[in-house]
């Protein structure tokens, strides 16, 4: 097994696209487009390897690349078979393979949808290198070549560094494919130069579209937002906790700056944190001893709707793919609604259709334990499979319908999918929008069967149009 090893989290800086610049365009190109630095003063160019970190990469454990493979071979654009130059096989829908460790699964991630953004030019590499004629690479190993080579030219087509002391996993598929790489380094460099050359460009970063590269840089930036687990806490003293711990409270976003926060406009129970302050929340306990929990706003609109518009003797119903997190968050708000309201002979529950594996009822059960909500009850089986005339759904007064989509919205789609998506994680980019719930709701009203004082909420993580 691989012991604790350096796994880098690689951010990436905004460069500049064009390879030359007019000096009568440069105020211009600055105004237009914040995410070119300026050119007055620029260093000498960067050598033709792209670079994208402060410092070399230094690679992934083997285990890393065969994960991030699964993903990219699951989710990977599939081209028609006449412009088809790069097979990837025939099989979808792989299983993924098992990685405990969040931080080797963090990174298996971030390797996947980096080889998925970049999915076009990683295949125009291998086609100029013919990399994909055989017998170069079998088919069913090119998806496992494609994330090692996005891989070996961010770290500038250096052998992955291993460092001495340190028992790493050997997993043979996976040496072989980057050792072949590796000899063939200086024929891949030259290849990703000539690519670099055609769509005149520094870094491949530019190659990326505008929208794409925004929400790239706007992710980097991201305040935390973090909400009141009334189960186990208040939203007093978790601010009485916070103020003692050294953190100032202030007016708006706005005015986050160092170490503060301040409440959201939109949901009562959130707070609102500057980026990169995580750590420090994590010397204050209120995460480990599950009274703050952070999670992504769009994850608590949903709770929060929910209990604005349940009225005082109704239950829930929750359906489609969301975390044990959010799950929580619900029963949290609807707990605290009803004894805010002085009603506790009239406890609401939370009912969540779970479909899929056994393992994903079970982390949600173990979610919702941790967190103290005893207000929710599991069912199995699918949404269009319930009983409507059961007794125990006879007072759902709310359901909350939270489809597959394709997360086009989301700006950290690695971050939310390791926390949302809980079974689901084979979830990527490519998927669109899952409309089966809204069209089973549809003709479920249009036959009279659904009282007409249920409230149905329809959230999607997507761009709707």
């Amino acid at each position: 097994m691989v012991k604790k090893k350096n796994i880098q989290v690689r951010t990436k800086q905004p460069s500049t696209c064009r390879a030359t610049t007019p000096v009568s365009q440069i105020a211009e190109s600055e105004a237009l487009d914040p995410l070119k630095e300026s050119t007055h003063h620029r260093a000498p160019a960067a050598p033709l390897e792209l670079q994208t970190t402060d410092e070399i990469p230094q690679g992934f454990p083997d285990r890393v690349y065969l994960l991030a493979a699964a993903i990219f071979q699951n989710n990977h654009l599939q081209k028609p078979a006449a412009h088809r130059l790069v097979n990837y096989g025939k099989q979808r829908g792989l299983p993924l393979p098992e990685v405990k460790d969040e931080e080797m699964r963090r990174a298996a991630y971030e390797l996947a949808f980096n080889t998925l953004k970049y999915q076009d030019l990683l295949e125009d590499i291998m086609i100029d290198s013919c990399l994909h004629l055989p017998p170069s690479i079998p088919d069913d190993e090119m998806s496992l070549a494609a994330v090692v080579l996005y891989d070996l030219q961010d770290r500038k087509f250096m052998p992955r560094r291993h460092h001495q002391g340190q028992t790493e996993e050997i997993i043979a598929e996976a040496r072989s494919i980057e050792n072949y790489l590796t000899g063939c380094s200086t024929k891949l460099a030259a290849s990703l130069a000539r690519c670099r050359i055609k769509h005149n460009v520094l870094s491949i970063h530019c190659i990326l579209p505008r929208s794409v590269r925004i929400k790239q840089g706007r992710s980097n930036c991201l305040p935390h937002y973090a909400w009141v687990n009334t189960m186990k806490s208040s939203l007093d003293e978790v601010q009485a906790v916070l103020k003692s711990s050294g953190f100032s409270q202030v007016k708006s976003a706005a005015h986050l700056e160092g170490q503060s926060f301040c409440r959201d406009p939109h949901c009562g129970d959130l707070l609102v944190f500057p980026a990169g302050l995580k750590p420090r929340l994590n010397s204050t306990n209120l995460l480990t001893d599950h009274k703050l929990t952070i999670q992504d706003k769009f994850c608590s609109l949903g709770p929060n709707l929910v209990c604005s518009v349940l009225p005082a003797r109704g239950d829930v119903l929750m359906v489609g793919h969301f975390s044990g997190l959010t799950v929580a968050h619900t029963a949290s708000l609807v707990a605290w609604k009803h004894t805010t309201q002085q009603n506790s002979n009239n406890q609401s529950t939370v009912y969540v259709c779970v479909s899929g594996t056994e393992a994903r009822r079970q982390e949600i059960q173990q979610v919702v334990t941790t967190m103290g909500c005893k207000n929710v009850k599991l069912m199995p089986g699918v949404f269009q499979s319930l009983d409507r005339a059961e007794k125990t759904l006879q007072r759902v007064r709310v359901i909350l319908l939270t489809p597959r989509c394709s997360m086009s919205a989301v700006s950290d789609p690695v971050q939310f999918i390791l926390q949302e998506n809980g079974g689901n994680r084979q979830t990527c980019t490519k998927k669109s929008l899952d409309m089966k719930y809204l069209g089973w709701l549809i003709r479920f009203r249009k036959s009279g069967m659904m009282k007409l004082y249920i409230t149905n909420l329809y959230l999607t993580h997507a761009h709707f149009t």
